[in-house]
């Protein structure tokens, strides 16, 4: 290999990167060995060809070569493979190559074990690995194993041979053209599988595609489909997880007699000369192949994408409820999460916005190719699929642009345990679905709260762990349930008086905590505002899976958490908003912005012990809420009531909203503005006479209890009455 040819090539794929929007995340790099590496992977794009050594450089800072497919070398591409330190399959003097190299640890290899890309990601046949190409089906290739074996074999036996036959020991360096062994027997060969996953893969026009409809004449379809799916990968932006296993030591299948003969034999033995051990070496090679193909396809990095795709084609309806498809998916999600498969980062957190809003458009993203492409068509909440977009086979070349939906499925066809949770998800009826999803989300609550708990908890400062658990009361029947959102720096012990009133009117109430309250205030400073829109989430999921109609309502931050929910979510009954805070009139709030700005000098200067964290509270109620009041959470709390003005006007269902004239904490005026903003035609405001702002406990409580309870219950009986 030309060694400067590689460096500035290098260079020329280093500006190309920069230009690209692709993420690349790197994951088990600490298992990376030292020495001679045949890295074997997955093979989806020609990219892969040229990209991969790159990056894989850079992290080892070892030149990495690849070997490629002799089709390629064509062209101005031919030469720039060439000089990136690509090797033909078909070169005549590859194989010593590339054991020299090894040997020598030169420089290391990636090889692609399925011998081509696998454009439909189709690598399972009856549980086997089975590749499926334009060519027919075969099994994987075991030449990096067989490459692998090779080298460790020729390097333990110039080692013998240095003593029992050094004439024989110097003819081999010769053949290799190695000038000395002293770094020859300080390393060992070994296989890295590694998994490359990308996220979102949906093929369209792009940059590439445009630019050679213009200059290139003839442009095949195989062509435009390769343009389409790879320059969207790298103009459109996707990301990109490498996932490494476990490295496969080749030395422990030498330890064989037959094997050792050979080794130890001191007649002369040519690179390609038939030897006694070789049937068993092919066999090892075999178990080799299979080691690495199932770390391979078993840290593939699983996506929305994925699962939404694999559900979509197990469910056995032809038409399918939109809402009860989510849910399935939801669960297939917590399945993931909660067994140890390797997640694309997008996953990790709670997906309950998949339940509710679809705002980071997840769902909808996946569902518009889906439709585009004829999978599915959708009819009002009903997705109606065509089952032979999964069944019937596809032009290997057509694929990944006309069914891409299928291709994604086929990605995760190897991980059986997922796949057979999946199917089980999928058979399941409904009504269990719904258990299941309730049963969930309440068992979530429990465990996050006594797990922030106990990582939380202060002594002295920390209230009993019955103050901030969340409140599930029983109704007379399932027919209407309450959401009640506690306020900030509170617990859910606040809206008990207002629960217990409800639930004795007959309704079901829920009450669940925020997240990063109940605990410390230690364990509010580290939260987002989004944290608290999710537990909101979950709280409303709970209650519409269990009764037929849901209530949204809160107080103070509580409200404004209401108010926000309703804005996204389908179908709530009415929503009631006690205090709901658009503007504070806490002095310790009135420089929130400064001092979360001073904080924020102070930490980059590394003045730590300048900075300003908390403000003292002097709360109404010393035995539910904090004493100290987190600066960042302010902030969290002022960006909250931002983003919430702007969704007020899409408010259309009954809503009342009740303020206190004398609140210290919430000005009414702010409550009012609130009020106008809402869309709903149909409104009530109620203002009392206290001055206090906890409203909802304590002395003077009934007439606001009443006021609430009379409006939920004239809307429920309208909403009959009509119906």
């Amino acid at each position: 290999m030309n060694t400067f040819a590689f460096y500035s090539t290098t260079f020329a794929l280093k500006r190309l990167i920069n230009y690209s929007k692709t993420r690349v995340r790197f994951h088990g790099e600490e298992k990376l060995p030292k020495g001679s590496v045949i890295y074997v992977i997955n093979h989806f794009t020609r990219l892969e060809t040229v990209l991969l050594p790159y990056y894989l450089k850079n992290l080892t800072k070892i030149p990495i070569w690849t070997l490629a497919d002799a089709g390629l070398f064509k062209g101005a591409l031919a030469d720039f493979l060439d000089k990136s330190g690509a090797l033909s399959t078909k070169n005549p003097d590859r194989d010593e190559l590339m054991v020299r190299s090894l040997l020598t640890g030169e420089a290391s290899w990636i090889i692609f074990p399925e011998g081509r890309m696998v454009k439909s990601k189709k690598i399972m046949d009856n549980d086997q690995f089975i590749i499926s190409s334009d060519s027919g089906k075969y099994r994987p290739h075991t030449g990096a194993a067989t490459l692998a074996l090779r080298t460790e074999f020729y390097r333990e036996r110039i080692r013998r041979l240095l003593t029992s036959s050094p004439g024989e020991a110097e003819r081999l360096l010769t053949l290799f053209n190695i000038e000395t062994v002293s770094s020859l027997f300080d390393h060992e060969t070994v296989i890295v599988p590694v998994n490359i996953t990308y996220y979102p893969m949906f093929p369209k026009e792009n940059i590439l595609t445009s630019l050679a409809e213009s200059f290139v004449e003839d442009l095949t379809e195989r062509m435009i489909e390769e343009l389409m799916t790879e320059g969207t990968m790298i103009f459109s932006g996707v990301d990109i997880d490498i996932n490494f296993g476990d490295p496969i030591h080749i030395r422990p299948y030498l330890d064989n007699s037959l094997i050792e003969q050979d080794i130890a034999s001191l007649k002369e033995i040519n690179f390609d000369d038939p030897i006694a051990s070789a049937p068993l070496m092919k066999t090892s090679a075999t178990e080799i192949m299979e080691s690495y193909m199932g770390q391979i396809y078993g840290m593939t990095t699983i996506n929305h994408d994925h699962l939404f795709a694999s559900v979509l084609k197990l469910l056995p309806f032809k038409i399918i409820d939109e809402d009860d498809y989510l849910e399935r998916v939801f669960l297939a999600i917590e399945f993931a999460r909660s067994n140890g498969f390797i997640l694309h980062e997008s996953l990790r957190e709670p997906q309950v916005q998949l339940l509710t809003d679809d705002r980071y458009k997840k769902y909808e993203n996946f569902i518009g190719v889906a439709e585009m492409t004829g999978v599915v068509r959708r009819e009002e909440r009903a997705i109606i699929r065509d089952y032979d977009k999964f069944e019937l086979e596809h032009d290997f070349h057509k694929i990944r642009v006309e069914n891409p939906i299928a291709v994604i499925a086929n990605e995760v066809e190897p991980l059986r345990r997922l796949q057979s949770a999946i199917l089980r998800i999928a058979m399941e009826p409904p009504y269990q679905i719904k258990r299941r999803l309730t049963a969930t989300l309440l068992e979530r609550a429990s465990r996050e709260y006594e797990k922030a708990y106990k990582s939380f908890f202060i002594e002295g400062e920390s209230k009993d762990i019955s103050v901030g658990k969340p409140v599930m009361l029983e109704g007379k029947t399932r027919a209407v349930g309450v959401l009640l959102i506690h306020g900030y720096m509170a617990a859910p012990l606040e809206i008990r008086e207002l629960a217990l009133y409800l639930q004795e009117t007959g309704f079901w109430v829920y009450g669940p905590r925020l997240a990063g309250h109940g605990t410390s205030p230690d364990d509010l400073a580290t939260r987002k505002y989004i944290d608290w829109v999710e537990s909101a989430e979950q709280g409303y999921l709970i209650l519409k899976n269990m009764c037929d109609k849901v209530v949204v309502g809160g107080f103070s931050t509580g409200a404004g958490l209401a108010l926000d929910l309703v804005s996204r979510v389908k179908d709530p009954a009415c929503v009631f908003a006690v205090a709901p805070p658009m503007k504070l009139q806490d002095f310790s709030t009135r420089f929130v912005p400064a001092v979360d700005t001073w904080n924020q000098l102070m930490a980059k200067m590394r003045f730590n012990a300048a900075k300003k964290e908390y403000v003292i509270n002097s709360p109404e109620n010393p035995h539910i809420n904090y004493l100290r009041n987190p600066i960042s959470s302010l902030r969290e709390l002022d960006r909250l009531m931002n983003d919430l003005e702007p969704k007020l006007e899409h408010i259309t269902i009954p809503a009342l909203v009740v303020q206190a004239r004398l609140d210290p904490v919430v000005n009414p005026k702010g409550t009012r503005k609130i009020f106008d903003l809402i869309g709903s035609e149909t409104k009530e405001y109620f203002i009392f006479s206290h001055n206090r702002h906890g409203i909802l406990l304590g002395p003077d409580t009934k007439r606001v209890h009443r006021a609430i309870g009379d409006f939920i219950s004239s809307v429920i009986n309208e909403t009959q009455s009509i119906s």
